[in-house]
């Protein structure tokens, strides 16, 4: 079985391009390094570039990339973003202590679950 490496976003941003840094982005929570896609992406490097070292979910969807960009996307996966730096806890309220740990909100009860015992 192979280790999922998990990243916080801080550790993304650092791979922004500059510098010699490599270009990673952040796509539905997932951690990618298109580093050796940029010379090839069809709308160029610059639209990568834009969103290198962040999330570029919203962008990424919003511009309804092909089942074979999808395909695509999977080679260039390096792991994952922290269960704390995940978009929908961190909606919910999801935070680092000083001391580096991560504290999630508590889970909601499902109302869907009174319905099941009522009927």
């Amino acid at each position: 079985m192979v280790e999922v490496r998990e990243f916080t976003r801080q550790e993304v941003a650092l791979r922004d391009g500059k510098n010699g840094n490599p270009t990673w982005v952040i796509i539905r929570d997932m951690v990618y390094d298109v580093t050796p896609y940029l010379n090839e992406h069809p709308g160029g490097s610059d639209l990568i570039a834009e969103f290198a070292g962040k999330d570029a979910t919203k962008d990424f969807d919003d511009f309804g990339h092909s089942g074979t960009a999808m395909s695509q996307l999977k080679l260039y996966k390096v792991g994952e973003l922290n269960m704390c730096d995940r978009a929908k806890f961190q909606k919910k309220g999801s935070e680092w202590l000083p001391d580096g740990a991560c504290v999630l909100p508590p889970k909601s009860k499902s109302k869907r679950r009174r319905f099941i015992f009522c009927g």
